[in-house]
């Protein structure tokens, strides 16, 4: 496919998106029927996608309108692209710009522009982040970076580094945790690496690693809100751990069997009937269910589609999950609760609350992670009975 053919798929992705379908669903459909493009052309055409997501307001702006051709317009104008030769009509090009299209205006001054969030989150963002609110807000626009895992179980930092150097893959330490690497080159090739296939490094964001790596020491930990995986096959590389993984929707730990197998770690995972049986757990960790802020730059469509109501939904299921672990945790226990979200309605707030309704238990700590090159903003606290 040519330049201007994958920006004319892009735009059609983006309209399916406007009709009520997701973007990974859009994507989907449009591969479906387009089996003539590659992967290069398939990649190409998320990322024109994902920059209109993660700057949408800004793309909306320098194309004057929030029409899937102007955002396509928007983005590219404000990255520079020459969209004469994009939008040539050639081919499988888009058509030409039109003379009110060609003309580009000046650039935004609005904070909302600037920050591409909605009007109602700025206010949430500064009471959570005060004076690193802006920064927090213009780190979500970026293209996310590459984390890698290294599987302690089986080698070390240095050596991942060396092999997968080997295979083309740049890493390098990254500074949130002495498990974690930055890649910085070849970050396509992992999938399909030896390293990754035969479970030296796993795909995972350095704050949920650092996350990981400040829980207790216990032998028996549940990860409570499992989903993939990925932090209980984290504790489970760690020697003298007994790690059991829990969900409220067990097809969500489809792919954990497969996973562990190909670290060399052992997880038990538990229905909710089977959990009760096994407690008392000496940590619990629940990383909740969240508006997934933290993590907007990978999952940009969040920030448009989350609401009000919605916020207000995820904090009623944040509390009753800390409430329902609390019940399986032994008396000198901890009940570590995470969050990839940047809000104070999900983090602070959700700790305070709880304490308000357990009286008996104190916060011994909590930390949150800024969203930068280092890693996804996060949140952690951990929560024990006096």
């Amino acid at each position: 496919m040519t330049p201007g053919a994958r920006v004319a798929a892009a735009i059609e992705v983006l309209h399916d998106m406007s009709e009520g379908l997701a973007a990974e669903q859009a994507l989907t459909r449009w591969a479906r029927r387009s089996r003539f493009a590659g992967s290069k052309d398939r990649a190409a055409i998320r990322d024109h996608v994902f920059d209109v997501l993660r700057c949408k307001r800004t793309a909306a702006h320098f194309g004057q309108s929030d029409t899937p051709r102007a955002l396509l317009i928007g983005i590219l104008r404000e990255q520079g692209a020459d969209l004469d030769a994009l939008f040539s009509g050639v081919g499988h090009a888009p058509q030409p710009l039109s003379e009110a299209e060609a003309q580009a205006p000046l650039p935004p001054e609005e904070e909302a522009t600037l920050w591409n969030l909605p009007d109602w989150l700025i206010p949430l963002f500064k009471e959570a982040l005060g004076a690193e609110a802006g920064t927090a807000a213009m780190a979500l626009q970026e293209r996310a970076p590459v984390f890698l895992r290294v599987n302690i179980a089986k080698t070390d930092r240095a050596a991942a580094i060396a092999q997968l150097a080997g295979e083309g893959i740049t890493a390098e330490v990254n500074p949130l945790c002495d498990t974690a690497l930055s890649v910085t080159e070849g970050a396509r090739k992992i999938r399909n690496s030896a390293c990754y296939t035969e479970g030296l490094v796993e795909l995972q964001d350095a704050a949920s690693q650092a996350v990981v790596a400040t829980l207790p020491t216990g032998v028996k930990l549940l990860d409570y809100c499992a989903g993939g995986g990925g932090k209980a096959l984290a504790v489970a590389a760690q020697q003298g751990r007994q790690v059991f993984a829990h969900d409220i929707d067990p097809r969500r730990m489809a792919d954990l069997s497969a996973r562990a197998e190909r670290a060399g770690a052992a997880v038990t995972q538990l229905d909710s009937d089977a959990l009760p049986g096994a407690a008392p757990f000496d940590v619990i960790l629940c990383d909740a269910p969240c508006s997934g802020s933290g993590a907007w730059r990978r999952a940009a469509e969040g920030k448009w589609t989350l609401t009000a109501a919605r916020l207000a939904e995820l904090t009623a299921i944040q509390d009753s999950i800390l409430d329902e672990a609390a019940g399986l945790l032994g008396d000198q226990g901890t009940l570590a609760y995470a969050t990839c979200s940047l809000l104070r309605e999900e983090n602070e707030d959700r700790v305070a609350a709880f304490l308000t309704r357990h009286p008996g238990w104190r916060c011994s700590e909590q930390h949150r992670y800024a969203v930068g090159p280092a890693g996804d903003g996060f949140f952690a606290a951990h929560l024990m009975r006096d």
